[in-house]
């Protein structure tokens, strides 16, 4: 008689972490035992003489972020510390249901971590590239733009006029001509060639 699957929910404790049963996708490992980090089956799926216990979406959608992904999210709130966002897509996977994420001061920027204001950095609906930290705590995924490719790429002004980049710090309303300060994602080409760079622009690859 083929057994019930075992149904789980976020944060749900699901076995101790040791040498035989380890951490695998959907769930992480905390003070020696593993957790769940969203509702769903839990599969164990033997490797190497280990057992890896694994939690996957009731529905169709088992891909989840995975520390080190590339994601596209919107920003929801922000405050002094932190922006939340919805993880929307998963490099160029769309999600069915979106992930909760933050992205804390520190992790805006690689420099002046100190000077970070975050809303010079983002607004409510704008729409980033960031990248997935390692989990530290249940229900939310942390998210770093610390890297010159990832932040902003998609804003609104208050008209709801699309706003285009115009530096790596401020997006322009192309209608009111009225700027806003972001923290600005660098998409660079393909076949961008570096060496057209201006000296302003090579300066600020560091930042």
């Amino acid at each position: 008689m083929k057994e019930e699957p075992l149904i789980c929910l976020p944060g749900q404790r699901l076995s101790i972490a040791d040498q035989v049963y380890t951490s695998g996708q959907g769930t992480y490992q905390r003070q020696g035992y593993i957790y769940s980090m969203l509702a769903g089956v839990v599969d164990i799926i033997e490797r190497n003489g280990l057992k890896i216990l694994e939690v996957h979406n009731c529905g169709e959608q088992t891909v989840i972020p995975a520390q080190g992904d590339i994601v596209t999210a919107q920003i929801t709130i922000i405050t002094q510390q932190t922006a939340k966002c919805h993880i929307k897509c998963i490099g160029s996977t769309v999600l069915r249901s979106p992930f909760r994420a933050v992205i804390r001061r520190e992790n805006i920027r690689a420099t002046e971590k100190d000077r970070i204001e975050i809303y010079k950095s983002f607004r409510p609906g704008d729409i980033i590239l960031a990248r997935v930290l390692p989990i530290t705590e249940a229900h939310t995924y942390q998210l770093s733009t610390a890297e010159n490719e990832l932040g902003v790429v998609i804003a609104y002004s208050e008209n709801g006029t699309s706003m285009v980049p115009i530096s790596w710090t401020e997006m322009q309303c192309p209608n009111t001509l009225v700027k806003e300060p972001r923290k600005v994602a660098k998409i660079v080409p393909e076949n961008f060639n570096m060496e057209e760079l201006s000296i302003e622009d090579k300066e600020g690859v560091n930042k």
